[in-house]
C-alpha cells in the first residue's frame, strides 16, 4: 500500500495545503503510523472529549497517543505551550506529526502552528475523531476515525 521511500509517503497520501503538510484521511495516517516508526499522532482534543468520546488506541502498533489539547478546557484559549509539549512528547522536527482533532478544524490549526513551529511534516487527519454529523445531527457514523473502523478505546 504505501511507497517504499516511507520519507515521501505523507508527501503523496496528502491533501494540498497551506501552511501546513496537508490532509491525510484517518486510513492514510494509521498507515503512515504503522509503516514509519518515528510517525506520531497528537490528539489535539480537551481532556474531557478523550474522557467522554474515547481515544486512538494505536497499542498495536507499539505506540502511544500524544494527547495535548490545542485548547484549554474549559475556557478553551488556545494553548501556549502546545508546541513545547509536542516536542516534550518526544516528536522529531524531521519526523511525520499527524494531528487529529473531533473534525479536523482545530487539528488543521495545530498542524499550521507545528509547521511555523520547524515542523516539516506535520499533517492533519481530516474528519478527525469523529467526522462529520449525519442525518440525526450525530457524531461518529459517517466518516472519521472511529467510522473508519479503526482501533479505539474508551475509559
Amino acid at each position: 500500500m504505501l511507497g517504499e521511500d516511507l520519507k515521501t509517503v505523507p508527501e503523496r497520501q496528502a491533501a494540498p495545503s497551506e501552511g501546513y503538510g496537508g490532509d491525510v484521511s484517518p486510513e492514510d495516517a494509521w498507515a503512515i503510523l504503522k509503516e514509519t516508526p518515528d510517525a506520531v499522532l497528537v490528539d489535539c482534543r480537551t481532556q474531557p472529549e478523550w474522557v467522554f468520546v474515547g481515544v486512538p488506541d494505536l497499542r498495536s502498533l507499539s505506540k502511544e497517543t500524544l494527547f495535548i489539547p490545542w485548547q484549554v478546557f474549559p475556557a478553551m484559549q488556545v494553548n501556549s505551550e502546545f508546541v513545547n509539549q509536542v516536542k516534550a512528547g518526544g516528536a522529531r522536527e524531521e519526523a511525520p506529526v499527524l494531528v487529529i482533532c473531533r473534525s479536523g478544524n482545530r487539528s488543521q490549526a495545530a498542524a499550521k502552528k507545528l509547521t511555523a513551529a520547524g515542523f516539516g511534516r506535520a499533517y492533519n487527519v481530516a474528519d478527525g475523531f469523529e467526522g462529520g454529523h449525519d442525518e440525526n445531527r450525530h457524531r461518529g457514523q459517517n466518516s472519521g476515525w472511529k467510522a473508519g473502523g479503526l482501533p479505539w478505546m474508551q475509559d
